[in-house]
C-alpha cells in the first residue's frame, strides 16, 4: 500500500525558508495591530458557549455574506475550511476537478483524502481565465466536486459571475458541487463582487479574515454551505478541531464589526505596491512577463530566460530578498510576488529583484 503524503511541501517552505530582510514571498497584507481594534481585556473570556458555532460570530459572518446563519460553518482559517469542505464532500476514490495552476495545499489535501484528482487548465495565454469548456471536457458522471479560487491564487485574476454560473451548471449536470475559495475576493476594493454562494445551491464557499484583512492570527475562517451540509461539516469537524479558541471568536466578532476600517488600512498599502509593481514590470519587460490584474495581493511573473531556482537562490543570498518559487504552483518558470505588507520594504525588494534579474 502506498503511504499517504502527510505534509505540504509549500507550507514547509513558507514556514522555514520564506523569511528574508525583504520579504516578497507573502500571500496577504500585513498584520492589523490589535491596539487599533480598541479591545479591552474585559471583553474577552476564556470559555464560552460553542455547541456548533458561536452564535455572535455566525451572525456576523452571515451578515457580511448576506446569508442565513444556518449556512455558516466556523473553521480555523481558509486552509482548514478547504480541508473540512473537501472531507465532507468526497470519499476515497471520488473524482475531483481542480484548477491548474492553484494553491499547492489544496492539491495536497485532496491527495491526502485519497481523491482521484483531475486537473483543468487556467491557461496563461488566456490570462489565467477559467474556460468552462475545459471543465466540460474534464467532467464525468463520477465527478463529485469542482474546485477553484477567486481571486485566482497565484495570479489574482477575477472570475466573473456569468462564468461561475456556467461552471455551476456543468457541475450540477453530474450532481457535483463547486467549491470556491474566496479568501482574496475582498481585495477587489471597488464594486466588490458578492460571494458566489448566491449563484446556485451546489456552490460551497470558503474564506477567512486572513489574506485581505491582516488578521491571520485570529484563524477566523468559514464555509458557506446549504444548512444540511453545513450541519454535516460541523459534525465532521468534531474529528478535526472539536472546539474553537473562544477569545479569538470574540475578537473576530469585533473585527467583523470594523471591517471597513481594517480593509481601508490595507488598501492604501496594496495600491501603492501595485503602482510600483507596474513600473517594475514595465522596466523589466525583456526579462519577465506577467498577466496583470487590477485586483489582489499577488502577482505571478514568468522568467523569460534562465532558471528560476538559480535566480531565487541569487536573490536570497546576494540581495536578502525572497519570492515564492513557481514550482509550488506547478509552473517552475514562474514566481509569485506578494503585496500589502510594508510599502518601503516592497519597493526596496523590487529594486533588489531587478538587480538579481540583471
Amino acid at each position: 500500500m502506498t503511504r499517504l503524503q502527510r505534509y505540504s511541501e509549500y507550507m514547509q517552505w513558507a514556514k522555514l525558508h520564506s523569511k528574508a530582510r525583504f520579504n516578497l514571498a507573502t500571500s496577504g497584507v500585513g498584520s492589523f495591530p490589535l491596539r487599533e481594534l480598541n479591545v479591552s481585556i474585559d471583553q474577552l473570556e476564556i470559555n464560552g458557549d460553542n455547541s456548533y458555532g458561536f452564535a455572535p460570530l455566525q451572525h456576523a459572518i452571515a451578515k457580511k455574506n448576506g446569508v442565513d446563519p444556518s449556512c455558516v460553518v466556523e473553521a480555523a482559517g481558509t486552509s482548514m475550511a478547504n480541508h473540512l469542505g473537501l472531507a465532507a464532500l468526497i470519499d476515497p476514490g471520488d473524482e475531483v476537478l481542480i484548477e491548474s495552476p492553484t494553491y499547492e495545499l489544496v492539491v495536497s489535501t485532496a491527495r491526502y483524502l485519497q481523491a482521484k484528482i483531475v486537473r483543468f487548465p487556467r491557461r496563461e495565454e488566456n490570462r489565467f481565465a477559467i474556460d468552462p469548456e475545459e471543465i466540460r471536457k474534464a467532467v464525468t458522471p463520477k465527478t463529485k466536486l469542482v474546485f477553484l479560487t477567486n481571486l485566482h491564487n497565484p495570479s489574482s485574476v477575477l472570475t466573473p459571475d456569468d462564468v461561475l454560473r456556467e461552471v455551476g451548471d456543468i457541475a450540477e449536470s453530474v450532481g457535483a458541487h463547486v467549491v470556491v475559495d474566496e479568501v482574496y475576493l475582498d481585495a477587489v476594493y471597488g464594486n466588490t463582487p458578492r460571494t458566489s454562494f448566491h449563484l446556485s445551491k451546489n456552490f460551497v464557499v470558503t474564506s477567512s479574515l486572513t489574506k485581505v484583512y491582516g488578521l491571520s492570527g485570529l484563524r477566523c475562517g468559514w464555509i458557506l454551505a446549504q444548512p444540511d451540509l453545513a450541519r454535516a461539516m460541523y459534525e465532521l469537524n468534531d474529528l478535526f478541531a472539536a472546539t474553537p479558541v473562544h477569545p479569538t471568536e470574540i475578537l473576530s466578532v469585533i473585527a467583523l464589526q470594523n471591517l471597513d476600517k481594517i480593509r481601508e488600512r490595507a488598501r492604501r498599502i496594496v495600491e501603492a505596491d501595485r503602482a510600483d509593481l507596474k513600473t517594475f514590470l514595465d522596466a523589466n519587460a525583456s526579462r519577465i512577463a506577467a498577466v496583470r490584474s487590477p485586483y489582489g495581493t499577488t502577482s505571478f511573473p514568468k522568467l523569460l530566460n534562465g532558471n528560476v531556482e538559480e535566480l531565487l537562490q541569487r536573490l536570497r543570498t546576494k540581495f536578502e530578498t525572497t519570492v515564492v518559487p513557481g514550482k509550488f504552483f506547478e509552473m517552475p518558470d514562474h514566481f509569485r510576488i506578494g503585496m500589502g505588507v510594508d510599502h518601503e520594504m516592497f519597493a526596496e525588494g523590487l529594486r533588489r529583484l531587478a538587480l538579481a534579474l540583471q
